[in-house]
């Protein structure tokens, strides 16, 4: 599902996070006719440290749910635990994902995993916030376990103490072995977390394709300075349309 096809990348787009039902349809009907496949909007961020903005909650379900009526744009949302799987195929999300947050414990992986059985829901797994490759693996062979046949991995950096322009270090080498070890799991590039800024977006992006990436996953918000979380790294409909031609 995740794959290139005519040699066009997979395309996810969308806020950072589902702030209020205007603001997310507002960027729906910014990016509908953009050519992406699935409209991304975090409605439960976890957060590194509390006071940060954590996401409306359930209650930015049905936005998404207006999303598909009102564009036709398929759509998707990160999940942390089995509660939240229910709720999010409850409300028609399309397509799931786990955090890097969640990829890192191996017990949130497989509570999802075991909410995940008898629904061969499509799930994209981003790899752990810190650069382990096994713990990625592993995420994704605990949800392939749980029955889901459609898989990809997101690629969206590690945390790393060292300075650097990025946001979040890429260490190329852990998704090009990745691909190496499960050469059939699709692989996106998620540039917006990898760079925290979106003055190198498509120089990253640019990298992902030359590596042969099947996909972007890039942040869309309508006055991205004023986005609640991720402001820097969010871009608007009309660059984004610029950035993928």
């Amino acid at each position: 599902m995740f794959q290139r096809k005519d040699n066009r990348p997979f395309l996810i787009a969308g806020p950072c996070s589902a702030e209020t039902e205007e603001q997310v349809l507002q960027t729906a009907h910014g990016l509908k006719h953009t050519g992406i496949h699935l409209f991304r909007a975090g409605v439960w961020k976890p957060r590194t440290r509390p006071g940060a903005f954590e996401g409306v909650g359930a209650g930015a379900l049905p936005w998404l749910r207006r999303v598909k009526q009102e564009t036709g744009l398929q759509t998707t949302i990160e999940v942390a635990n089995g509660n939240q799987v229910y709720e999010a195929l409850k409300h028609g999300v399309d397509v799931l994902w786990v955090g890097a947050r969640s990829t890192v414990n191996p017990f949130s992986v497989q509570e999802i995993a075991d909410a995940l059985k008898g629904v061969d829901v499509p799930v994209l797994i981003k790899n752990p916030v810190n650069p382990d490759l096994e713990l990625w693996l592993g995420a994704i062979e605990r949800v392939a376990n749980a029955g889901v046949t459609r898989i990809g991995a997101i690629h969206r950096g590690f945390s790393a103490y060292a300075k650097s322009r990025f946001r979040n270090a890429p260490y190329w080498e852990l998704p090009i072995e990745l691909r190496r070890r499960m050469p059939d799991v699709p692989l996106i590039c998620d540039n917006s977390h990898i760079c925290g800024n979106r003055e190198d977006l498509r120089e990253v992006a640019q990298q992902a394709m030359d590596l042969n990436y099947d996909g972007l996953m890039t942040e869309v918000h309508p006055l991205p300075d004023e986005a609640w979380s991720d402001a820097k790294q969010q871009i608007t409909p009309e660059i984004y349309q610029a950035l993928i031609q």
